[in-house]
Order: structure tokens, then sequence, then C-alpha cells
């Protein structure tokens, strides 16, 4: 039978694991506290109840032991990031007992190559539903973080480039016809971006806000307290209506119509 979460553990281990736990989160927080009792206490159960003759350190061993709570482990169908947390939190504290106990064997238990590699998670497009609500938004707002996430959107500008803008980037270069002069950024490129008559107009909007700046004109569109230096608290500030997810202008977009991702 399993031992409840929360009943009092007697194990012949438990006091040393215990003094490993203080060592390691003398300066941690509560929480930390919290997962290394909790990891440890998951070990010392599997210990009782597969292998309950293991009453002192030096009788724990890689194979059974340590392999055998993997598999205890695995078997609760953990996610991968929780899997792979308490895999180290048990490094940690097994390292911490190897030099606690003189016992240097204990920190090879648990190797670097059991531990799995946390899965990528790839950001995936807005649909076009959302994307439109969020511009919708925008507009609405009409402020500066807004036109500035309006100006990334419609070019395809990366953040940085549109934060080293210079005021007179925009460029008539035929009737009715606009381009952005784009400068130097993280692809060590500078270019000409054709845009519209409504980039024109955020331009426009950019420099009327520009007027508003403290700050000594430095020759920027932006400025030095605009919001690009922190695009994230720029979007923070905004509500992206139907959009329940986080999102963030897109570092890397070859086409202006991949300016949002929804993570």
């Amino acid at each position: 039978m399993k031992l409840c979460r929360y009943a009092p553990l007697e194990h012949p281990l438990v006091q040393q694991f215990q003094r490993a736990i203080d060592s390691l989160t003398a300066g941690l927080s509560p929480e930390s506290v919290r997962q290394y009792r909790s990891v440890a206490r998951s070990l010392l159960i599997y210990l009782s109840e597969q292998h309950p003759a293991v009453d002192s350190l030096n009788q724990l061993r890689r194979d059974p032991h340590i392999l055998g709570w993997f598999i205890d482990l695995r078997s609760n169908n953990l996610v991968p990031a929780v899997y792979i947390k308490r895999l180290l939190l048990v490094r940690c504290i097994l390292q911490e007992l190897a030099w606690n106990a003189q016992l240097p064997d204990l920190a090879h238990l648990i190797r670097r190559e059991d531990i799995p590699r946390e899965p990528q998670r790839l950001p995936r497009s807005l649909t076009p539903q959302q994307d439109q609500l969020i511009q919708q938004e925008l507009l609405r707002r009409n402020d500066l973080p807004s036109n500035v996430l309006l100006l990334m959107r419609h070019t395809g500008m990366r953040i940085g480039e549109c934060a080293d803008l210079a005021y007179d980037c925009l460029h008539n270069i035929g009737p009715e016809q606009w381009a952005i002069h784009v400068p130097l950024g993280k692809l060590k490129t500078e270019r000409m971006v054709p845009v519209d008559s409504f980039v024109s107009t955020l331009v426009h909007r950019l420099r009327f806000f520009r007027s508003f700046d403290p700050l000594p004109f430095d020759g920027r569109l932006p400025g030095p307290t605009s919001p690009q230096a922190d695009p994230r608290q720029a979007i923070a500030c905004l509500s992206s209506r139907g959009c329940r997810c986080r999102w963030d202008p897109h570092s890397h977009r070859p086409a202006p119509a991949s300016a949002y991702i929804c993570q």
C-alpha cells in the first residue's frame, strides 16, 4: 500500500536527506525548499516500498535503486519539465550527501546523460481572427506603443531595427508611394521597405508622439524613452481581447503577415 502524500515519513535516511536539503536551500525561497523536500520524499518512499533493506547511504546503488526510481517516476506520466526538474533536484541532493558523508560515489548515481532535454516549444502563428482583433485594439488605443507595434506588424521590422529608425526614415519615391529606410540591424543589412499610405500615417503619428519626449532630440524616430527598449512591457499594457494566450512580436519575420506570434 502506498504511503499517503502527507503522512509522516519514517525512513533511516530521512535525517541525512533533511540535513542535505537544509544546506542546499539555506538561501532559497520556501517554494524551492518545498520542491526539494517533495522530491526527496518521493525517492525515500520508493526505497521504503521497493528496497526496504536499504538503511544507509553506502548501500545506495545506481542499479537497481536510482534506475528503479526513474522507472517509477515515468510510470506517473509526468510532463517532461516536471520529470527533468525532479531528476535535477535529486542529483543536487545526492551531490550534497556525497560531500557531507564523504561518499564520492553518491555524486555519480545520476549522470548528466540521464537528464533528458526539455522538448522545444515552437511558436505558432496567430489566427487571422486574433490578428484582426489585436490590430483593432491597437488602432483603438492610438498611443505610442500601439503605433510602434502596428509599424512592426505592417513592415516586418525587427524590434531593434524599429528602435533605431531615423526621424526622417520615410521617403517619398513616387506619387502616393513611400518607402522606409530600415537601418543596419542584427541581420547586418540595411534596406528600403516599400510601404502604403497607412504605414506612412503611422510614421507621422510617431513623429507627433516624439515631439512630447522630454529628452533631447537624438535623431531617432522612437526616441530614448520609447517602449521599444522593453517591448514586452509595451505589449503587457495592451488588451488583446480575443487572444487568450501570451503573444510577442516575432523577432525574425520574413513577411509582415507573420508579425505576431502566439505561444
